[in-house]
């Protein structure tokens, strides 16, 4: 009777052919070059995505305190978080290109540190790749997952952020070592690879810059002319601005606002048509209209003053806030709330004209809000109900 195989007495079996990789430049300098750099526009990113959350859904605490000023804040912070996401996405393909090989690595785990280290790292990986996908994808409004998007985008960020801090403490020997060319970790590296590592980062910087310089018109209209890949122009659209959100997806017809009424609740409650409302002293501000994917574009407006009409219901100059319902039958932002700051400042309109010419439905006929340095989910669209609280 033949003796048992090594298979059958027990014995270790053999490791698994896993791919080899000959490319000089998968290696700890490589990595953290672009790591600094994705490091650094995933820090830009979860700060200006502070901004844009906290704009939109203040708690109570601080709903007040939000300022009204700059006019323009809006449009810088949150089309500097989608330029810098969009750029992210180079950095973040460059950079699992220059580490996947350490996925193939055999054993995968060699203590339980090891194991934690691993796992921290995929926890890194997949955080990362989810945010700057679905950023891709709510920038094109496609939203195909069940999740609500600002919960969830929001959520991440915590957990990328976290990630990246765990992973910089449990790597900082190897980042110290690898830092600058002049680091003593670099000695070991081949000479001959300086060439081809700069390379790969002036063509990483290149295509950052292409990503860059055809997208970021959509907010920085000087560069507008080159804005060929971001999903909105600055100048396209009826009354020469952008819309979202139309009539009719937002179940707005003329046929609903044939009959319209502005009915204004508070100490003094009162009704408005519109030609009563356009009979009101009308005011004018030149504003921008900033969109969470990114996109801007100034315009002028006019209207009636907020606290205005505010005062006329009974409101306490400076201090009430004030709730606005749309005719639109359901959304996320059908009913807004406006704090003191925005409620009170001149250059807060109850908007009938948009460049020259009355409201098209569109952009909100009869009547919409438009206010300084705010989401352009929360310049409601289709008022109808104004509530000073």
């Amino acid at each position: 009777m033949s003796s048992p195989t090594p298979e059958r007495a027990g014995a270790v079996p053999p490791p698994p052919r896993l791919p080899v990789f000959r490319g000089r430049l998968h290696d700890a300098r490589t990595a953290t070059v672009v790591g600094r750099w994705l490091g650094a526009a995933f820090a830009v990113c979860l700060l200006t995505g502070l901004v844009s959350h906290y704009l939109q859904r203040p708690p109570g605490w601080l709903a007040d305190e939000l300022p009204a000023r700059p006019t323009w804040g809006y449009a810088l912070t949150q089309g500097l978080h989608v330029a810098t996401g969009l750029a992210a996405i180079v950095l973040l393909l460059v950079k699992l290109w220059a580490v996947y090989p350490r996925l193939f690595v055999w054993p995968p785990a060699t203590s339980v540190r090891h194991a934690l280290e691993r796992l921290s790292v995929a926890l890194l990986v997949a955080s990362a790749v989810f945010e700057v996908l679905t950023g891709l994808l709510n920038i094109a409004q496609w939203y195909p997952w069940p999740f609500g998007f600002v919960q969830t985008h929001f959520a991440v960020a915590w957990v990328v952020s976290g990630s990246i801090l765990l992973h910089i403490a449990v790597k900082a020997p190897q980042i110290a070592g690898h830092w600058s060319r002049r680091s003593a970790g670099t000695s070991a590296l081949p000479a001959e690879d300086a060439v081809d590592r700069r390379s790969l980062l002036l063509g990483t910087g290149a295509a950052v810059g292409v990503v860059t310089l055809t997208t970021v018109g959509q907010s920085f209209t000087p560069l507008k002319a080159f804005d060929l890949l971001a999903p909105r122009h600055p100048d396209h659209g009826t009354q020469g601005l952008p819309v979202n959100r139309t009539a009719a997806a937002a179940g707005v017809t003329a046929r609903l606002v044939r009959d319209w009424r502005l009915e204004v609740e508070g100490r003094r409650p009162y009704v408005l048509t519109l030609d009563a409302l356009r009979g009101l002293p009308q005011a004018s501000a030149r504003l921008p209209i900033a969109c969470v994917e990114g996109w801007s574009a100034e315009a002028d407006w006019s209207g009636v003053r907020v606290r205005d009409l505010v005062e006329r219901a009974g409101g306490r100059p400076g201090r009430d806030a004030l709730r606005v319902t749309s005719l639109e039958a359901s959304g996320a932002y059908r009913v807004m709330d406006m704090g003191s700051e925005y409620a009170q400042d001149p250059l807060t309109l109850l908007a009938l004209a948009l460049n020259g010419q009355p409201l098209t439905l569109d952009h909100g006929f009869p009547a919409r809000i438009i206010a300084p340095n705010r989401p352009g989910v929360l310049q409601t669209k289709w008022v109808h109900r104004l509530e000073v609280l």
